[in-house]
């Protein structure tokens, strides 16, 4: 099976639009996809659950797929989202000082691709 992770840094949601459209898009063609939400992008998850946002339908979708890793915890932490990130039972990843760690996905077969 193929293998990708999505890391989502950019924090401006025409960004991450296209990063919850290719991970569900490459689902859709039998790829294994993993997204992480990190840096910047961790500001977006209240909108992200936000019913009515322009993000919420899609990553809706992706979530009911289980496409979602987690949230990087030290940035979750850094712009005040660690208890949205928590709302939304997002796993919290801090395996590399308080941050998620590539080297575990590449170390698993994953490629990696970062918005």
């Amino acid at each position: 099976m193929k293998k990708i992770a999505l890391f989502a840094f950019n924090g401006e949601s025409m960004c991450f639009v296209h990063v919850l459209l290719n991970a569900l898009d490459m689902r859709s063609k039998g790829y294994e996809v993993r997204v992480v939400i990190e840096g910047a992008a961790t500001k977006l998850i209240p909108e992200l659950a936000a019913s009515g946002s322009a993000l919420s339908q899609l990553y809706q979708k992706a979530k009911e797929k289980g496409l979602f890793e987690g949230a990087c915890k030290a940035c979750s932490t850094k712009m005040g989202t660690l208890d949205a990130a928590k709302g939304e039972g997002l796993p919290l990843l801090d395996e590399m000082s308080g941050h998620p760690s590539i080297a575990r996905y590449l170390e698993a077969g994953y490629g990696v691709l970062i918005f």
